[in-house]
């Protein structure tokens, strides 16, 4: 039987929604594969993007999926499940967003995470699928037309809270200030990528990689 939606009820869903989006998936799954610290190889993040290239794609994937559970778990469990909130409440964005930072800022590495991407986007599935579709197609256009991950990543971010302002307007606010939020900590993260590309030196898909030891974002 769900919880109240009270103050316990409420605590207890973010905290648990932080704590699920916490789990370092990506360096559990780089450490068991190849016995590695995937914060010391590559850039240093800990998202699906350095643990593809330190340990495969198929791990990449594995870990991006991970990632991506976590976000939706923290909506369709914590809120859902949890305390019974529908997807399109504020306290479904507030787990989703608690999901995220429990990502980048995670208490089991002195807070120091991933960008929140994979993890960001499970929310908004749990929250409204068409809206993830949507920042998803313009993710895949941006890729195939810059080559640029980081900036793929960026562009989606900004087209989540377009996308779910069109999706729900004014009687779904929580969803607009939650992708607007998440577009906002996008951002913040991938400040390194933006100077890189500014640079000259973002590595792009499928370009030849690197000499050994060279620093990647």
């Amino acid at each position: 039987m769900p919880l109240q939606a009270d103050s316990v009820g409420v605590s207890l869903a973010l905290v648990l929604a932080y704590l699920v989006g916490s789990v370092p998936w990506g360096l559990v799954l780089v450490r068991l594969v190849k016995g590695i610290d995937l914060r010391t190889v590559g850039s240093g993040n800990i998202g699906a993007t350095n643990a593809m290239r330190a340990a495969g794609k198929p791990v990449g994937l594995a870990v991006f999926a991970l990632d991506f559970l976590k976000g939706w778990a923290a909506v369709a469990l914590c809120a859902g499940e949890l305390v019974g909130e529908g997807p399109l409440t504020p306290l479904a964005a507030a787990c989703g967003a608690a999901s995220v930072l429990g990502h980048c800022f995670p208490v089991w590495l002195r807070f120091r995470g991933g960008k929140g991407v994979a993890t960001g986007c499970g929310a908004l599935v749990a929250v409204d699928p068409l809206i993830w579709v949507i920042g998803g197609a313009v993710w895949l256009v941006t890729l195939a037309l810059s080559r640029w991950v980081g900036l793929a990543s960026i562009a989606m971010g900004l087209a989540f809270p377009i996308a779910a302002w069109w999706r729900t307007g004014e009687h779904g606010a929580a969803p607009t200030v939650g992708a607007a939020l998440l577009a906002l900590l996008i951002l913040v993260r991938h400040r390194s990528n933006m100077r890189r590309m500014l640079q000259g030196d973002e590595p792009k898909v499928f370009s030849k990689p690197r000499a050994a030891g060279e620093k990647r974002g």
